[in-house]
C-alpha cells in the first residue's frame, strides 16, 4: 500500500511539473472547459431552486367552487349536499370556507389588509373547494372537467374552476427541462471530453522524447501513463470550481433582477446555491471527465510509440 501511494504522489508531483511548464495554455484550456460547464451547471442550479416549489404543489385535482354574491349563508351551507351527491361515491373531500374567512386570509397572505380595509365591504364570495384523490392520474382529466360541468349547473353557484390543471402543466415543464438539460449535459460533456484529449495528445507529442527513454530504461506503461490521467483529472477539477464559482457570482445580479419580480407577487423567493454535497458531486463529475478525455488520448497515442 505504501508503495501504491508513492507511486501515485509521484505522478501527480509529475503532472504538476509539467503543467507549470506551460501554465498559459493550461489556464486557457481551464478556460474553456469551464465555459462548456458553466450552462449545465447553471440549469442544475435553477432545477435546484425551483424543484422545492413544485414539490409543494399538490397535483391532487381540486375544483373551486365560487357562489353568487346574494346567495344567504342558509343556502350556500346547503349546497353542501348536492355537491356530495354530484362527486356520489368518488373519494372527495368537500371544503367550504365563509367569506368572511377568505378575506382574512387574503389579508394574512397578500400583504394588501390596508387595501381590503379600505374596500368597505367585503368583495369575495362564500366557496367550496372539492379535493377528488380518485382523479390523480392524468387520463382523469376529462372526467374532472365534465365533473366541473355538472356542478356549475347547480344552483347559486357563479364560477367553477379546475385548480390542479396548471400544477400538472408545470410538472409536464419541468420534466421537459430536465430531460432538456440532460440532453445539454450530454452533448457539452462530451465537448469537454473533446477538449481535454486534445490537450492530453499535445502533451504526449510534446514528451515523445522524454516517454521514449523512460521506456528505454524499463519504465511501465502505468508508470508513463499516471501523470496524464493526474492531468486530465485536474483539468476537469479546476475547471468545474471555475464554473461553480462564475454561477455563484451570477446569482447576486439575478437575485437583485428576481427580487423587484417576487415583491410583485408578495414573495421572497431568492436563487441558492447548491448544497455542499451536489457541488462535490459536480467537481467529481467535472474531474472524472477529465480522466476520461486524458485515459482516452493516451490509450491511442501511446499506443503508437509502442
Amino acid at each position: 500500500m505504501t508503495h501504491w501511494f508513492r507511486q501515485h504522489r509521484y505522478a501527480l508531483a509529475a503532472a504538476l511539473v509539467h503543467l507549470r511548464r506551460s501554465p498559459g495554455g493550461f489556464l486557457f484550456n481551464i478556460l474553456v472547459v469551464a465555459i462548456a460547464l458553466a450552462l449545465p451547471f447553471t440549469g442544475v442550479t435553477l432545477l435546484d431552486n425551483v424543484r422545492p416549489m413544485s414539490e409543494q404543489l399538490s397535483v391532487d385535482p381540486e375544483i373551486s367552487v365560487f357562489l353568487k354574491q346574494d346567495t344567504p349563508r342558509e343556502q350556500a351551507e346547503a349546497l353542501a349536499v348536492p355537491l356530495r351527491q354530484t362527486v356520489k361515491d368518488k373519494q372527495a373531500k368537500i371544503i367550504f370556507t365563509p367569506r368572511e374567512k377568505a378575506l382574512d386570509n387574503l389579508k394574512d397572505k397578500s400583504g394588501l389588509a390596508d387595501v381590503l380595509t379600505t374596500l368597505g365591504e367585503n368583495p369575495l364570495p362564500d366557496s367550496y373547494v372539492l379535493k377528488l384523490d380518485a382523479f390523480r392520474n392524468a387520463q382523469a382529466g376529462g372526467d374532472v372537467d365534465q365533473l366541473a360541468e355538472q356542478i356549475r349547473a347547480l344552483p347559486g353557484v357563479d364560477t367553477v374552476q379546475v385548480d390542479s390543471a396548471w400544477v400538472k402543466r408545470l410538472a409536464a415543464l419541468l420534466n421537459v427541462l430536465r430531460l432538456a438539460l440532460l440532453l445539454l449535459a450530454a452533448t457539452l460533456g462530451t465537448v469537454v471530453v473533446a477538449v481535454i484529449f486534445n490537450t492530453i495528445r499535445l502533451q504526449v507529442m510534446t514528451q515523445r522524447e522524454e516517454i521514449l527513454v523512460s521506456k528505454l530504461i524499463g519504465a511501465t506503461d502505468s508508470f508513463i501513463h499516471r501523470p496524464f490521467y493526474y492531468t486530465g483529472a485536474l483539468l476537469g477539477l479546476c475547471a468545474g470550481g471555475l464554473a461553480l464559482g462564475a454561477v455563484s457570482l451570477a446569482l447576486r445580479p439575478l437575485n437583485i433582477a428576481i427580487a423587484e419580480f417576487a415583491r410583485l407577487y408578495a414573495s421572497e423567493f431568492q436563487l441558492a446555491p447548491l448544497p455542499p454535497l451536489a457541488m462535490a458531486a459536480l467537481l467529481a463529475l467535472s474531474a472524472g471527465l477529465g480522466l476520461i478525455g486524458a485515459l482516452l488520448s493516451v490509450q491511442r497515442h501511446l499506443s503508437k510509440l509502442n
